[in-house]
């Protein structure tokens, strides 16, 4: 059985954060396509602090993830859109909890506005898998 494939290439730089450059989704793997995940709250809201948003959003993420049956392993692609300075140190604790080492290809962008005032960051994320039966 084929697994994703995660790399980059000798001939390349190394990354500068924690992602692949390449990542290979071999044929016969169903796609998972999410809209972006928000840090909000089960009761609507926003965590009032940058940290407390950034972490809800990886439980948003995991919580999405697990109506599928995927995991971070299964992650092929991450968007990451923030208003705020990511607090890198504290960013990938939650980041590398998802992933264990095994990172994704990844993009990164500092915006000025996401879709409603309250965000301060999103992330969309691709997955594949293989199909199951």
């Amino acid at each position: 059985m084929k697994a994703i494939i995660r790399k980059t290439p000798k001939s390349m730089y190394q990354p500068v954060g924690n992602y692949s450059h390449t990542t290979i989704i071999p044929a016969g793997m169903d796609t998972y396509v999410f809209s972006g995940q928000i840090g909000i709250g089960d009761d609507g809201t926003f965590p009032p602090d940058f940290n407390n948003e950034v972490q809800q959003l990886f439980k948003n993420i995991r919580a999405l993830l697990d109506t599928e049956g995927l995991t971070g392993a299964d992650i092929t692609k991450v968007n990451i859109w923030s208003v705020k300075e990511i607090n890198w140190d504290y960013f990938d604790s939650k980041w590398d909890k998802l992933f264990g080492g095994n990172y994704p290809s990844m993009t990164i962008a500092y915006v000025s506005a996401l879709g409603l005032p309250e965000i301060s960051i999103e992330i969309d994320i691709w997955a594949a898998k293989r199909p199951q039966g």
